[in-house]
């Protein structure tokens, strides 16, 4: 059995795990601290678990296995390495940090440490990921030359319920965040694309926009270029409505098609000439909270990887800086590590 304290209530996703968690027959929810002492022990005593105002009391408790990470992305850094240093499995919300350097610094405490650790990359577990690697390993599409991924909501849209759209205020502070709707919803088309792309990224071309002027940018795009050749337009947005989830990869003899888990295949490859909806799609992998606790409890090697967390921060750095300075801006090859 892992005995888990939840750390902060503060993303909008911590209630999730809070209840994968509590549905893992393998977790114990054994503490909870906020940084906000007030939301911290309302939760608690939702949850039926004692509320522990001090982190270090939580972080030095030697009944305490592993942290479950939900607290602003400015408090990752200093967080996830004193819980590694206590000797803490760690579980964390994305993005790890503003910074790849940051990344790399928490990630060294924890392979020093030895503990084992996992970022929330929910969709490097789908379904239709698995089929579009599988379609790129077994030579389906040709030589990928280009791939499109957007993922949208409209969280920041005012509603007759909401002047302010459902998206909680704290979500558009930079402080606490680090940007807005790229850093965040932005993350999914970034580690989709880093993965898919079969290289490494040389360049990245932001445009971060604002439409309500809320302090960061509620929609925005970015350019990756691949040492593979191959070219991402990512996408993401809080101001659009019934956008659908999309993934598209074009290659020299063939192209695949995402829409909302659906997927649509035309290959050089198939026998049939036009669009083809694949019959045998992979399983989808268990969920990055179940893989942590296989980590954990039987040494298995988990599906989402360090250098997952590294890129994506990478990527949004770039970006912010090509917005920022509006030119292309390139990557150093030693800032890419394993």
């Amino acid at each position: 059995m892992i005995n888990v304290a939840l750390l902060s209530k503060w993303h909008v996703h911590a209630v999730d795990y809070a209840k994968e968690a509590q549905e893992n027959p393998d977790i114990t929810i054994e503490l909870l601290w906020d940084e906000d002492a007030e939301r911290g022990a309302h939760w608690a005593e939702e949850l039926h678990v004692p509320f522990e105002k001090d982190l270090d009391a939580v972080l030095s408790n030697p009944s305490i296995d592993a942290v479950i990470v939900s607290t602003p992305t400015n408090l990752h850094k200093e967080i996830i390495i004193a819980a590694a240093k206590h000797g803490k499995h760690i579980f964390t919300e994305k993005v790890l940090a503003f910074t790849s350097k940051d990344c790399q610094d928490i990630l060294d405490e924890v392979n020093k440490a030895g503990v084992e650790f996992m970022i929330s990359l929910p969709r490097l577990t789908a379904d239709y990921y698995l089929y579009a690697q599988q379609a790129l390993d077994q030579g389906l599409l040709g030589n990928l030359t280009m791939l499109r991924c957007r993922v949208a909501h409209n969280g920041a849209v005012p509603t007759k319920e909401n002047q302010d759209g459902w998206l909680p205020d704290r979500f558009f502070d930079e402080e606490a965040c680090g940007g807005g709707s790229l850093i965040d919803l932005g993350a999914h088309p970034i580690y989709l694309a880093n993965r898919l792309a079969e290289g490494n990224p040389v360049t990245v071309t932001g445009a971060l926009k604002s439409l309500m002027n809320r302090g960061v940018d509620d929609y925005s795009a970015a350019l990756i270029e691949y040492d593979s050749g191959a070219i991402a337009t990512l996408e993401t947005s809080f101001v659009s409505t019934g956008s659908p989830f999309q993934l598209e990869l074009y290659g020299t003899e063939g192209t695949l098609l995402v829409e909302d888990r659906q997927i649509r295949v035309k290959s050089t490859h198939l026998a049939e000439e036009n669009w083809v909806t694949p019959d045998q799609i992979p399983e989808a992998d268990p969920m990055p909270m179940e893989q942590w606790v296989s980590s954990i409890m039987d040494g298995k090697q988990a599906n989402i990887y360090q250098k997952d967390a590294i890129l994506l921060t990478l990527i949004n750095e770039a970006a912010a800086l090509s917005h920022k300075e509006d030119r292309k801006v390139k990557l150093i090859e030693n800032q890419i590590k394993k």
